[in-house]
């Protein structure tokens, strides 16, 4: 196909359940492209010789080489094209903010078009694997990984074919921890992920709905780690269960701390810690493990319950949207700022548009309010309008004078910000004021001899992909500062 004939092809819409069907369960409201729809999107892309895709991705995944064998309907090596460089291609093509990323970078972008659908078509070729295909085709021995790792220096190096008996161990088994366990198995090394909760995945887990992210997409990601020979450890407190210095008596030779950052961050207003009121993980984290669920559907009621969500971010929109799903006479997110202001995905505010969520804006609660059982029963609010931009560039909300109004609610779920899982103190290890690991940007090494760390206990609250770019960044450090010392453990 010439240029011509390729920009001439519209960009093809997700296909989606209808709205009536979706929100009477949790089943995952993308559905997936065809094979015939991926092959004509593929088609799309131009093959640029400097693609601004691979740049906008924090992974560096190679873009053009995926989709291009799409286009030809090879399939088995589309993912082998994916697998050098993620490990959770089906995760990130359903929760990466692709608009804000790969798909900002695309030429069709600066051509005033919709960008290539990459996150679409990245989470096709990772549905076809292991919807069709099967992950034996894809568990390559030790020689052939190293082989087909992504950055031609560290392949050209004689010492990547000799494998050292060493060990590492990543504390923490969420999208960061799982990066950077994957590209260590692949150099040959050891790996143990060690988790402190029942279920490996972290955050994907436990924070994001099956509608977004169904749990047996990240149990497939996880089972092919393990069958690289990744060993998982469940119920393992780092500090606790085991301290650092113990983990490097039973053998480790070097740490990636991947806890992450699910402390909640509260409001600090009159009535916060009324019944009623809890926060976004909180909720999340009981609707998706503590809740009984039969045939799919939640029996968790909110019939004639009115929900408001506090913020205006992916987690707050996930939540109302749970809300919506267990029969919420009014779900509302209320946030202080305008829509347009939202960190949200605009798939995730279409979505919850779409399925009844009423948008509270330019609305801040100042006082939450008990009943006579000391229930949450109302909360008062501050109208706001936007003033000049503050320091992350967006217009700074500000009071009305005297515009306050009372709310009637019977849940609140607060989802305004949160605060890094910081591990239990380790010698050595330097933390900023807010609890996050301080680390060398370009090797995520810490002030600690052999510590590495990445993720959200790191920047605080990010992205998917973000956080794995870290992993593969330390696992390349860490790497390199093995072979450079030949086996010497003083990183």
């Amino acid at each position: 196909m010439t240029p011509k004939e390729r920009t001439a092809i519209p960009r093809l819409p997700m296909p989606e359940l209808p709205v009536s069907f979706r929100i009477t369960n949790e089943q995952e409201v993308n559905t997936g492209l065809s094979l015939q729809q991926a092959a004509l999107e593929a088609s799309r892309c131009l093959d640029c010789p400097d693609p601004g895709c691979i740049k906008g991705c924090p992974v560096h995944n190679d873009i053009p080489g995926f989709i291009k064998n799409i286009e030809r309907r090879a399939y088995k090596d589309a993912i082998k094209v994916l697998n050098r460089t993620t490990v959770l291609p089906a995760v990130c093509g359903r929760v990466c903010p692709q608009e804000n990323q790969c798909e900002a970078t695309c030429i069709y972008v600066k051509m005033g078009k919709p960008a290539v659908a990459i996150g679409n078509l990245e989470r096709f070729a990772a549905d076809f694997e292991r919807e069709i295909s099967g992950i034996e085709d894809l568990k390559p021995s030790i020689a052939t990984r190293v082989a087909e790792n992504d950055n031609e220096e560290e392949t050209n190096s004689d010492q990547n074919h000799h494998f050292f008996p060493i060990k590492v161990a990543v504390i923490g088994s969420g999208p960061s921890g799982l990066s950077f366990a994957g590209d260590m198995r692949r150099r040959g090394y050891g790996v143990t992920v060690f988790e402190a909760l029942s279920e490996i995945g972290g955050v994907l887990k436990y924070g994001i709905p099956e509608f977004c992210l169904p749990n047996f997409v990240v149990d497939h990601e996880i089972e092919k780690l393990r069958r690289m020979g990744v060993e998982f450890r469940k119920d393992v407190f780092i500090g606790k269960t085991y301290t650092f210095e113990e983990l490097f008596e039973m053998g480790y030779k070097g740490l990636y701390i991947s806890t992450g950052a699910g402390k909640p961050r509260f409001m600090g207003i009159p009535g916060e810690n009324l019944p009623g009121v809890m926060t976004a993980n909180e909720y999340l984290i009981r609707l998706n493990y503590a809740t009984t669920k039969i045939s799919g559907i939640m029996t968790a009621d909110l019939r004639a319950k009115r929900v408001a969500v506090i913020g205006g971010g992916n987690t707050a929109i996930d939540a109302v949207r749970f809300a919506i799903r267990q029969g919420a006479e009014r779900a509302m997110i209320i946030y202080r700022r305008g829509k347009e202001e939202m960190p949200a995905r605009q798939e995730e505010i279409k979505h919850a548009e779409e399925e009844g969520v009423e948008f509270v804006t330019l609305t801040n609660p100042i006082k939450f309010i008990g009943n006579d059982n000391g229930k949450l029963c109302a909360m008062l609010v501050q109208k706001m309008q936007l003033g000049d931009p503050d320091e992350s560039g967006r217009r700074r909300p500000e009071p009305i004078d005297g515009a306050i109004e009372r709310m009637e609610v019977d849940l609140v779920v607060e989802s305004v910000g949160y605060l890094p899982n910081s591990p239990i103190k380790m010698e050595g290890v330097d933390l900023n004021r807010r609890g996050e690991i301080i680390v060398d940007d370009n090797s995520m090494r810490s002030s600690a001899n052999a510590i590495y760390a990445g993720g959200d206990i790191v920047r605080g609250p990010a992205t998917v992909i973000v956080a794995m770019g870290d992993g593969r960044r330390a696992a390349a450090s860490m790497s390199a500062a093995f072979e450079k010392a030949m086996g010497n453990i003083s990183l």
